[in-house]
């Protein structure tokens, strides 16, 4: 059978995360600008092979001082660590619309393996003919495993920014022809 080319469609794709602020609040942010691609021996996309990449500096928590301190060097350093990427490694099916996938997360100039889940949300055409598929993808990973472990202590207790990153994602993927 022969390989499907999907390509990201940024228009209607999401990807972002959130992060526990002071121990008891979440902060959210999102990538304005990203890519991503997947290869997939059909569209039912079992053993899909998927990359992705964000541009660091195009953070955006809503706040311009807090999106400036996350690409300075105390976190995503932009300037000398431009992009994160992933790389799947697998992607195999765990129930009718639910896969697991493992990859490589390249963030601050440090891969780990992390896993995500990912939800299948279908297939179908758009009103000018395209074939797209929806997924809805979660995960978390230690920020201090890549190197990110700018932090504040509380007089209470605690720390500002927990070390638990929560990645959340809507992705609508564009068949190729």
């Amino acid at each position: 059978m022969a390989k499907a080319f999907w390509s990201i469609d940024p228009t209607h794709s999401e990807v972002g995360f959130k992060v526990k602020h002071m121990m008891f609040t979440n902060v959210s942010g999102k990538f304005d600008q990203f890519e991503a691609t997947a290869t997939s021996e059909d569209d039912n996309f079992e053993n899909a092979q998927i990359s992705f990449s964000a541009e660091a500096s195009s953070i955006n928590t809503g706040n311009t001082d807090r999106d400036n301190h996350l690409k300075s060097a105390d976190f995503f350093d932009a300037e000398q660590f431009p992009k994160l990427e992933f790389t799947s490694t697998s992607f195999h099916k765990k129930g009718e619309d639910n896969f697991e996938m493992k990859g490589d997360l390249t963030l601050h100039g440090v891969s780990k393996s992390i896993a995500l889940d990912v939800e299948y949300g279908g297939l179908g055409k758009d009103p000018w003919g395209n074939m797209k598929a929806g997924f809805s993808i979660s995960g978390k990973f230690n920020r201090k495993d890549f190197g990110l472990s700018w932090n504040a202590a509380l007089e209470t207790g605690g720390v500002l920014v927990s070390e638990e990153v929560r990645l959340v994602a809507e992705v609508q993927m564009v068949k190729q022809a």
